[in-house]
């Protein structure tokens, strides 16, 4: 099932996993995220051809399906044999940590069981930064580098493969936007006043964020 027949009902049912009865940060709930597809889509030059950006969203929820496919896509465990990735990183070290910021909280993509893990209630897309437009996007993807985890690379080398590896995953995202006809738009934020709102350690670093979601006209900007 591919986009358009989605768009109906998964927005509801992905509201339903991620909020509990009364909303709170106790309650914010780890999501199971249903498998993600891995045939179908537009052919890769024909996806090249239509990459964009696009800085106008509609508000709506991405379906269910959507979202695990575009997190899927972005980096997640593509051989379950090895637990290599969607996207390549310096000397295979997986630094890159993918967070999404929803409407209902932050929560941390768990590659290797396909799961969303709560990290705060607290809707931080307006703190994620972008132009004003970005935050109608109902997800934000922030990159952030767990530093530590480059252990093979000299300290001074590790903020230069941890923006190269989120460049790859950030890719990811845009050719699976381009061929879902989803609208993206990389952005620079306010890496300190976020990086406390996320409870970050002083070694993990923000690299950029990304918002997703439907585009507000059907002929996005391109760039």
């Amino acid at each position: 099932m591919r986009l358009g027949a989605l768009n109906s009902v998964g927005a509801t049912v992905l509201v339903f996993w991620l909020t509990s009865a009364a909303p709170g940060a106790d309650e914010l709930k780890s999501v199971r995220l249903v498998p993600a597809q891995m045939e179908g889509g537009k052919p890769l030059m024909e996806t090249l051809r239509q990459r964009r950006t696009a800085r106008e969203f509609k508000p709506d929820h991405l379906p269910s399906q959507v979202l695990a496919n575009l997190l899927w896509a972005a980096f997640g465990i593509n051989r379950p044999q090895t637990g290599q990735r969607t996207a390549p990183s310096a000397m295979n070290s997986q630094e890159v940590d993918v967070y999404a910021a929803l409407p209902e909280g932050l929560f941390l993509y768990d590659a290797k069981a396909h799961r969303l893990q709560p990290v705060s209630a607290e809707d931080l897309r307006p703190k994620a930064g972008g132009q004003e437009a970005f935050r109608e996007a109902p997800v934000t993807l922030i990159y952030v580098a767990d530093l530590p985890r480059l252990e093979k690379a000299k300290p001074e080398s590790r903020p230069f493969y941890a923006g190269f590896d989120a460049g790859c995953i950030c890719q990811n995202v845009y050719l699976y936007c381009a061929s879902e006809g989803l609208a993206t738009v990389v952005h620079d934020l306010d890496r300190g006043p976020l990086a406390t709102a996320m409870k970050l350690r002083s070694d993990q670093q923000i690299i950029m964020a990304q918002a997703v979601g439907f585009p507000k006209t059907p002929d996005p900007a391109s760039h």
